[in-house]
């Protein structure tokens, strides 16, 4: 067993998306190799409704995938294909692109004006670009929920994880997706594969996340004198860990325990072409993207 070292935390930067919603990005429009096949991951909590209900109108994708998950309020959308749902409380969406979609996702506050989530998009591998679009939405009570004998609580809603699997499926990264809450002053080991990329993000409490010899975040250890001390700052609310390889992770909760996604995939290693919504291989598919969305012809005939 290996466990995974840090090999950077961040911290999310505020920005505005669609119509003028304020988020935080947790990573994306870097290095698209960086966390492959992971592109970026927002990062939205809000309790002012005027800053966010103004929504994403509608917009396209082609090339990736997206999850939207979410922990307060509501999302609703609506696409060219005619499709609607609505994402409550606890619901996820992954959406695949594919070829190319247009659609709208409008937030909406619940009683306290509160909307709570995250989008994550993956990328595509070059020979499903142009695969057909399509939805799974899954409410809240489909997703597993286990807790362990020391209160650690992991819900997974995709891939497999302690004997469990999460209803999400078919998706070409391949990833774990984990919502994992860990009680205070508990240390835990948790499995990732070792051919995975792998990152965690902190929007609850906080933790420390350690390799087997340097810790990055705060354990506590007995000096000389048999104090107690601090040895590491904790990484907490909107942090980005960016682990290295290995085969588990293991984390120490903070006073007030802690609460992060654990994500994963299988790196693509493909050439990518980005701009905005739009995500390639070349340039020249790019190109061709944005002139089928002028010409209209953006949206591509089932197979």
């Amino acid at each position: 067993m290996s466990i995974r070292p840090v090999l950077e935390t961040s911290i999310a930067q505020p920005t505005t998306e669609g119509a003028g919603v304020h988020l935080h990005r947790a990573f994306g429009f870097r290095d698209p190799g960086e966390l492959d096949p992971f592109l970026m991951m927002d990062h939205f909590r809000n309790d002012d409704p005027a800053k966010y209900q103004a929504g994403f109108p509608w917009h396209p994708h082609r090339g990736i995938e997206t999850i939207t998950y979410v922990l307060s309020g509501a999302v609703e959308h609506k696409d060219s294909l005619g499709n609607t749902g609505h994402l409550g409380a606890g619901d996820v969406q992954w959406m695949t692109a594919g070829s190319g979609i247009l659609h709208q996702e409008m937030p909406t506050p619940d009683a306290r004006g509160m909307n709570h989530g995250f989008q994550l998009w993956a990328n595509l591998p070059g020979a499903l670009k142009m695969t057909d679009p399509r939805y799974q939405d899954v409410v809240a009570g489909e997703i597993p929920e286990i807790t362990d004998d020391d209160g650690t609580r992991v819900r997974v809603i995709i891939g497999s994880f302690w004997g469990h699997t999460g209803p999400v499926d078919g998706i070409a990264a391949d990833p774990v997706f984990l919502d994992v809450s860990i009680p205070p002053g508990v240390k835990k080991t948790l499995p990732v594969d070792t051919y995975r990329r792998a990152f965690a993000y902190v929007f609850e409490g906080e933790a420390a996340f350690a390799d087997a010899s340097t810790p990055t975040g705060i354990l506590l250890e007995k000096d000389v004198a048999g104090k107690e001390v601090n040895i590491r700052d904790l990484s907490g609310d909107r942090t980005l860990i960016n682990f290295g390889t290995g085969d588990e992770v293991t984390v120490q909760a903070g006073e007030e325990g802690v609460r992060f996604l654990l994500v994963s995939g299988k790196p693509i290693r493909e050439p990518v072409a980005w701009h905005g919504p739009i995500v390639m291989n070349t340039q020249a598919e790019l190109k061709k993207a944005f002139s089928d969305l002028r010409n209209g012809t953006f949206i591509q005939p089932a197979h």
